[in-house]
């Protein structure tokens, strides 16, 4: 029996692409296997807190140094990071707000990045300690982001690719419902996102 994790970063609810796309997307995971468990993370809902400096000592300050406090704002990282390294699969909705992602989904990836624990240093540098993962993007756009002038100022795939990969998840895979603000494009964004999932061998 296998492990999905469905991350979702849009305050737009039922109504949101990404949120279409990410169910589409676990659908077909279930499908190869029926037995699967999913863990379902709103980050909207969750309201995660955004990195600050109290977090940031939290997470270097050795446990036994740590205060009541900051151990509480350790293990609401390490539930996150606990959920992660369960995962055999993991789906990210990822609307595009401003050229990148929703700041909920910054601050989740802020959580769980952290040095020792789902990444380390060494003499040849980092190394990712999250490894045999499958994660994929649902990402929903206004425009064309994928290709032409404008994927020149696409920070959603790119990043997210960058922050995994340094954690070892390497293999991410994207779909994407683009164009829903251009009237051309926008009916059909989102039935040709979900075709290419159903067509894609999960």
């Amino acid at each position: 029996m296998s492990t999905i994790l469905k991350v979702t970063s849009s305050f737009r609810g039922e109504a949101s692409a990404s949120n279409q796309l990410s169910d589409a997307i676990v659908n077909q995971l279930k499908v190869k296997d029926a037995t699967a468990t999913v863990i379902e993370r709103d980050l909207v809902k969750e309201e995660v807190p955004h990195l600050d400096l109290n977090i940031l000592m939290s997470f270097v300050t050795p446990e036994a140094d740590r205060s009541e406090e900051q151990q509480n704002i350790v293990n609401q990282s390490d539930e996150f990071i606990k959920e992660v390294m369960a995962a055999d699969a993991i789906v990210i909705g990822v609307p595009m707000y401003n050229f990148t992602i929703p700041s909920v989904l910054k601050s989740w990836l802020d959580q769980i990045a952290r040095a020792g624990v789902t990444f380390k240093y060494t003499a040849e540098g980092a190394v990712g300690l999250v490894e045999g993962k499958e994660v994929y993007l649902a990402i929903a756009t206004g425009g064309i982001y994928s290709e032409g002038p404008a994927a020149a100022v696409d920070f959603t795939e790119s990043y997210l690719k960058a922050v995994l990969g340094f954690m070892g998840m390497t293999n991410v895979t994207a779909f994407r419902a683009e164009g829903m603000n251009i009237p051309e494009f926008a009916e059909k964004a989102v039935p040709n996102a979900l075709a290419k999932v159903e067509e894609y061998s999960f």
